[in-house]
């Protein structure tokens, strides 16, 4: 993969100028009478829009410029469609490239090491804002935008629209990445099985309460037991109660780290994200840049009872109540697998595969109905026993803009253009109709949402919801998330194959976690590596000195209470009444 990389500085090299390309107004409303519609912006609006990106790009006509994207829908209409509109209009070319997520992280880590410019720019989730803002080879865009590239940035960008501004901003308060991109990861359910009344009937007998959506843990569990165990077969198929995913990968780890232990309750109140543990297990204190810890023994939670039972959840679920196979999945196996209609829910659903689950029935897709109505919907998350008022629900990806300091001037003002250009009002809202991950809250209020919203499951209740909040990426606790992400998964996957118990794991990865973090804590201290705001680790005391006192929360006497469920209709009004 390095070697790849470092071919790829030198193509960006032989290649950055290309013939020149025509361009203009011409060229500019074609597009907008073909493909940009529909906009927040009047056609006048749009070509006034474009008509500053031909002038600001003239520069730089004819440059050849590489990008980097994971591959999902949204990345890849921009990758096909949307560089060919801005080549077209501004006469720079873009090569966006679409590679995993993993390969993603691998690229900017890299480029962050070397300091040798790879690619142009990155869409990178913005979960690595605490790595950014510490050791500033991200450019700040606070200060880009009204200093450097204040002449290639667009007066309409309208940053206060993006509505995952809070997760790219540092501890600074300045801006560090732009938003392309953004999803949740919500509870998903089959209604038309949760609407029979036969099975309604059935549900309350055995368990006392209502079939519906869940609100903890303990009724998500008694679904799928219910589904798995009790009904087993509904119009002729084998059904399953649950969906997850446990290949030993990667994606294995960000199954984790993105907000799981959070939602079962293992982290602190606050949001973007806990303080002073956030949903990694990390402590930080209010007002302090320096991670203190992730043991419970440092006054962490990564190991303590609820992140524990966190793991312990979904090794069970996954082992008792899923698919055959499923344990053997990755991240882009698990969630499409949905389409095949013989699951009855997934509490860990993410809403960047709605545009796959709306496809129409003649394509493979059975959880929809003969006209396309879907026959699923999205709810909030459940929250497990551990779970407090005030703490956040679930995760939100953001995948955003990111230019380093490593480019030079010249190439990352062309990569800020096209950046700019696929988020601009002129293009986003056709672009979140393609790829359903809404950036901007004029988006998704626009009456094309509203008259969409039936066939979307919830989708744009949810956003336009103030619920939205409750969601959030890795934030500023986590000092450098390449380092520490890739710690996640082999510790999980020891969990998986049996090999330890879910608190032998999460024992080991706190404890790496703690390790990986003193490494840092020395650079910080000898070079300035992390700003000053890299780890400055608790000294180790008995874990019963943190156990509920401030630290880590202490074990539960009953880790499962009574199942609570909320009708889907309910709830709807709740966030429409909001």
């Amino acid at each position: 993969m390095r070697r790849n990389l470092l071919a790829a500085v030198a193509a960006g090299a032989l290649f950055a100028f290309a013939a020149p390309a025509s361009a203009g107004m011409d060229e500019a409303k074609k597009w907008v009478e073909s493909e940009f519609q529909p906009s927040t912006l009047s056609k006048d609006g749009q070509m006034t829009e474009l008509e500053w990106f031909i002038k600001a790009a003239e520069p730089f006509k004819g440059m050849e410029i590489n990008v980097l994207s994971e591959t999902i829908p949204t990345h890849e209409y921009e990758s096909k469609v949307l560089t060919k509109a801005f080549e077209e209009i501004t006469g720079i070319k873009v090569n966006h490239q679409l590679l995993g997520e993993g390969e993603v992280v691998q690229a900017v880590q890299t480029q962050m090491q070397t300091n040798r410019n790879l690619y142009d720019a990155y869409i990178n989730d913005s979960d690595l804002i605490g790595t950014h803002s510490r050791l500033q080879l991200a450019v700040n865009l606070t200060d880009w935008m009204a200093g450097e590239g204040s002449d290639v940035t667009l007066p309409t960008l309208d940053i206060d629209d993006f509505i995952g501004k809070s997760f790219t901003t540092g501890p600074d308060g300045k801006l560090y990445q732009l938003p392309d991109q953004q999803f949740a990861n919500l509870y998903w359910f089959r209604k038309d099985w949760f609407d029979r009344a036969d099975l309604q009937a059935k549900f309350k007998d055995m368990y006392g309460y209502d079939l519906g959506v869940p609100v903890n843990w303990s009724a998500y569990e008694d679904i799928a037991e219910f589904f798995s165990v009790h009904v087993k077969e509904i119009d002729g198929v084998r059904i399953y109660g649950h969906m997850d995913y446990g290949k030993r990968a990667p994606d294995l780890g960000w199954r984790m780290t993105d907000a799981w232990l959070s939602m079962a309750g293992a982290g602190s109140k606050g949001l973007p994200n806990g303080r002073p543990i956030d949903e990694w297990g990390i402590r930080m204190e209010e007002g302090s840049c320096n991670p203190a810890g992730a043991s419970v023994t440092r006054g962490g939670g990564a190991n303590g009872p609820a992140a524990v039972y966190a793991i312990r959840k979904w090794d069970e679920w996954l082992r008792k109540y899923a698919p055959p196979g499923a344990a053997d999945y990755d991240f882009y196996q698990s969630l499409p697998a949905l389409s095949q209609g013989n699951v009855a829910q997934q509490i860990f659903w993410y809403t960047a595969f709605t545009a796959s689950m709306v496809a129409p029935k003649s394509e493979g897709n059975n959880t929809v109905d003969d006209a396309g109505k879907p026959l699923w919907r999205m709810a909030p998350s459940p929250h497990g026993p551990y779970w407090e008022n005030g703490q956040k629900l679930g995760y939100q990806d953001a995948g955003s803009w990111t230019l380093f300091k490593s480019t030079p001037v010249d190439r990352r003002k062309a990569a800020w253009l096209y950046a700019q250009f696929v988020v601009s009002k002129t293009v986003s809202l056709k672009k979140s109709h393609v790829g359903l991950t809404i950036i901007r809250d004029s988006d998704i209020h626009h009456q094309s949402f509203t008259d969409r919203a039936p066939n979307l499951g919830g989708l744009v209740e949810f956003y336009r919801s103030p619920d939205r909040v409750n969601w959030s990426p890795t934030g500023v606790n986590v000092p450098d998330y390449p380092k520490l992400a890739q710690i996640w998964w082999q510790q999980i996957g020891d969990v998986n194959s049996g090999a330890f118990t879910p608190q032998q794991a999460m024992d080991r990865l706190a404890e790496e976690m703690d390790i990986t973090m003193s490494r840092m804590e020395r650079a910080d201290k000898a070079n300035n590596t992390y700003g000053g705001c890299g780890p400055r680790l608790n000294a180790e005391k008995d874990a019963s000195a943190w156990l509920g006192k401030g630290g880590a929360k202490a074990k539960l006497a009953n880790e499962k209470p009574k199942g609570e469920t909320i009708a889907y209709d309910e709830l709807i009004k709740r966030w429409q009444a909001n």
